[in-house]
C-alpha cells in the first residue's frame, strides 16, 4: 500500500486514496459511479439498519417503487422538473424499438409514490399515510466524489401524506430529530440544523429542513433533509380525500431522505494521516485480535485467541482474529489502523502466561495493558468511551473554526482561503444571498436563534441568522 497524503496539506487526495485503499469503494466503468465493496457496504448496512428501524419505531412502513418514472409525471409540478431537468437520465429506447413516452431513472421518487397515493387515499381515515423506500436513485453529476456526489447512489425516501399542515410540520421536523440523533449518537458526528433558504430548498417544497457536518477541511456537507412539500404535489396529482365534515380537500404532503454521502460524512469527519477512524457503533469490525506468533506457541495463542473471539461475539462484539501467517505483525497493524477499528489486540505467549493482553486505541494510538478476566466489560467500556471522545474531538473542532462576523469584507478571505463556518446576519433578500458566490460560498441554512442586528452585505435589519460555509 502507498503512503496516504498529508490529511493537513492535502485532505481531497487523503480523502480519495483512503476510500481506494481501505477497500471501500472502486471506481466504476461509468462516469460518476463507484462500486462499493464489502467493507464499505458493511458500513452503510449497519447505518441502514439503525436508520431502518428508528424509521418503523415512528409509524412507517417500507414499500418499494419503480426505477422508470414516466417523464409527464415530473412535468405536472413546475418547480420540480424545473429543479431535476439537467440532473436526469432519460431512457428514450427498449426492447429494440423507441418508446411512445420516454422514462427517466429515478432521480427521487415524489412524482411516482404521490401518483400512487392520490389511488390509495380516498377519505381522513386512510391518513396519515407513511412510507419509506430504500432504494437506489440516478442525478447526472458533474463533479463527481466518491460517496459525496455520485452519478448514481442508495438512500432511503421518506414519504408522508397528512389531513393538516400542522401534522405535516411535526411530521418534517421529527424525521430532522431522527437524522440529527443518528449523526450524533452513532456517526460521532456534531451536525448544525436549520431551514434552507428559498432558492436552497427542495423543487416543490414549501420548505426545506437539513442537517449540516463540516469536515475535516472546514467544508460543509449536506447530509441529509426534511422537506415539508405541503398541497403543491397534491394538487398536481389530484389527489383528494373527503375529511371527517364531508367535504373534499388536500392531503399536506412531506419527503424526506438520507443516503450513502453518510459513509462519506463519517470518513470525512474521522481520520488521520494512518487512515480512517470509525465509530464503535458503525464499525463493521470494532475489534481486531492480532495474534504474535512463535514456531512453538503457535497452537497456543491460536486456541486463546479464538476462545477470546468466541467470548466477544457471545456478548454482542464484532471481533476479528487476523491469523493471516503471510503478513508481520506490524503490516497487519498497518491495515486495520488503515480500515479504522477502533480497538486493536496484540496476543502473544507472554501475555498468556500473565493473564493480560496488550490493547491499542485507534482513536489515539494508546496501548493499554489489560486483564484478560475482565476484558469484555473492559471492552464495552472502552468501545463506548471512544464513541464520545470522537464526538467530543469533532465538537471542539468545529468551535475552533466557528466565527461570527458582521460584514462580507470581514470574513470573505478567510472563507476562501480556510473555509470554515461563518454564523452572520441576513436580510433575507436573495441579491445578499447570491453575493456569496464571489467565493464559492453559501447559505447552508438559517438558525432559530438571532444574535447578529444587520444582514452581513446591505446593512439593512437582519431577519435571521445564518450558516455560510463552502460545500461539497
Amino acid at each position: 500500500m502507498n503512503k496516504l497524503p498529508d490529511i493537513a496539506i492535502n485532505f481531497p487526495e487523503w480523502y480519495q486514496e483512503v476510500i481506494f485503499q481501505a477497500k471501500l469503494a472502486d471506481h466504476a466503468p461509468v462516469r460518476g459511479c463507484i462500486v462499493i465493496r464489502p467493507y464499505g457496504t458493511a458500513i452503510w448496512e449497519n447505518i441502514k439498519k439503525i436508520l431502518d428501524d428508528r424509521i418503523k419505531a415512528t409509524g412507517h412502513e417500507n414499500a418499494i417503487f419503480p426505477l422508470f418514472i414516466p417523464q409527464s409525471f415530473l412535468s405536472k409540478e413546475a418547480e420540480h422538473v424545473e429543479g431535476f431537468a439537467p440532473e436526469l437520465a432519460v431512457v428514450t429506447h427498449a426492447g429494440g424499438k423507441e418508446l411512445e413516452e420516454p422514462l427517466v431513472v429515478r432521480p427521487t421518487s415524489e412524482t411516482m409514490i404521490h401518483h400512487m397515493f392520490a389511488q390509495w387515499i380516498r377519505s381522513w381515515r386512510d391518513l396519515p399515510l407513511k412510507i419509506n423506500q430504500w432504494a437506489n436513485v440516478v442525478r447526472w453529476e458533474k463533479r463527481p466524489r466518491a460517496f459525496l456526489r455520485t452519478t448514481e447512489f442508495f438512500w432511503q425516501e421518506g414519504h408522508t401524506a397528512h389531513a393538516t399542515k400542522e401534522e405535516a410540520l411535526e411530521e418534517t421536523l421529527l424525521m430532522l430529530e431522527e437524522y440529527v440523533n443518528l449523526a450524533h449518537n452513532y456517526l460521532a458526528i456534531p451536525v448544525i440544523k436549520g431551514r434552507k433558504t428559498k432558492h436552497e430548498q427542495f423543487p416543490g417544497a414549501e420548505a426545506t429542513y437539513t442537517f449540516e457536518a463540516f469536515l475535516i477541511d472546514g467544508k460543509a456537507l449536506q447530509m441529509g433533509t426534511s422537506h415539508l412539500l405541503s398541497q403543491s404535489f397534491a394538487h398536481a396529482f389530484d389527489m383528494k380525500f373527503q375529511d371527517k365534515d364531508g367535504s373534499v380537500a388536500y392531503p399536506y404532503l412531506t419527503s424526506w431522505g438520507a443516503t450513502t454521502r453518510l459513509v462519506g460524512a463519517v470518513i470525512a469527519s474521522h481520520g488521520d494521516d494512518r487512515g480512517l477512524i470509525l465509530p464503535p457503533k458503525i464499525a463493521p469490525i470494532q475489534v481486531v485480535i492480532i495474534p504474535i506468533i512463535k514456531k512453538d506457541t503457535k497452537d497456543q495463542v491460536l486456541e486463546y485467541v479464538t476462545k477470546m473471539e468466541q467470548d466477544f461475539k457471545k456478548y454482542g462484539i464484532s471481533v476479528k482474529v487476523d491469523a493471516d501467517d503471510t503478513q508481520s505483525p506490524g503490516a497487519k497493524f498497518y491495515e486495520w489502523e488503515l480500515k479504522g477499528v477502533p480497538l486493536r489486540f496484540e496476543v502473544g505467549a507472554r501475555d498468556i502466561a500473565s493473564g493480560t493482553v496488550i490493547a491499542v486505541s485507534r482513536l489515539n494510538k494508546e496501548k493499554m495493558t489489560v486483564f484478560v478476566e475482565n476484558i469484555v466489560n473492559w471492552t464495552h467500556s472502552k468501545l463506548e468511551s471512544i464513541q464520545q471522545e470522537l464526538f467530543i474531538r469533532a465538537q471542539k473542532r468545529y468551535a475552533a473554526m466557528w466565527h461570527k462576523a458582521d460584514k462580507f469584507e470581514d470574513f470573505k478571505d478567510a472563507l476562501e482561503e480556510n473555509n470554515g463556518i461563518y454564523q452572520v446576519g441576513w436580510c433575507q433578500d436573495h441579491a445578499c444571498e447570491v453575493r456569496l458566490k464571489e467565493i464559492a460560498g453559501s447559505i447552508r441554512c438559517m438558525l432559530e436563534s438571532k444574535e447578529l442586528k444587520n444582514c452581513f452585505n446591505c446593512d439593512k435589519a437582519s431577519l435571521a441568522d445564518v450558516i455560510v460555509g463552502r460545500a461539497y
